[in-house]
């Protein structure tokens, strides 16, 4: 199906373009979102009519994604989750999740423009890309962790997890020496016959 774009659409093309896309993808995705019309000729000339009105709306819209961008980008957002030993999640951090961070802190961030390839599964701080607008994006770190403590070592660059198994074994080390030193199994007295 040949549509127009009405705004930038990634890895398709700009306003006023003319693109042939699958029929579903324009169906499902370019037309209810009033990303695109179909590209029929009374669809074209009323395009060149609206295109001055249609690149004004795009550039406010990308100005307030701007506003928006520079106060989230580079920011930190923790969240406390429950997580076992080796440092893996029992849920999994999601798109929705990251919206509702940034939200509870005063930005104004919507589920659908947080880019996440794959759910965070792990504790740790991680870099999650909001594109907030198709010119616009920011990045935001989201700083997983058990507790609060945790999460201001690990915002400080300690990995948590590899500190608590060094723990761990430095523990059993010294355990270890104590009881070589200690003789372990051995008895004052006995065993002795004189």
């Amino acid at each position: 199906m040949k549509v127009v774009l009405l705004e930038r659409v990634e890895n398709l093309g700009a306003i006023g373009d003319v693109v042939t896309v699958k029929d579903g993808f324009a169906r499902n995705f370019l037309l209810p979102r009033d990303k695109a019309r179909r590209a029929t000729e009374a669809n074209l000339k009323a395009f060149e009519i609206e295109r001055a009105a249609i690149e004004q709306r795009n550039e406010k819209n990308k100005a307030d994604a701007q506003k928006i961008a520079d106060k989230i980008d580079g920011q930190s957002y923790v969240m406390i989750r429950q997580a076992g030993e080796t440092g893996q999640l029992y849920g999994s951090v999601a798109g929705r999740d990251v919206a509702e961070a940034v939200r509870a802190e005063g930005g104004k961030v919507e589920r659908s423009q947080v880019v996440l390839n794959t759910a965070i599964k792990t504790l740790g701080v991680h870099e999650v890309l909001v594109r907030l607008h198709p010119e616009v994006s920011a990045t935001v770190k989201i700083n997983i962790a058990r507790s609060a403590d945790e999460a201001e070592r690990q915002a400080k660059g300690e990995d948590v997890i590899r500190s608590q198994f060094d723990d761990e074994r430095q523990a059993a080390d010294q355990a270890a020496q104590e009881l070589l030193e200690g003789g372990a199994g051995q008895q004052e007295g006995f065993g002795d016959e004189a």
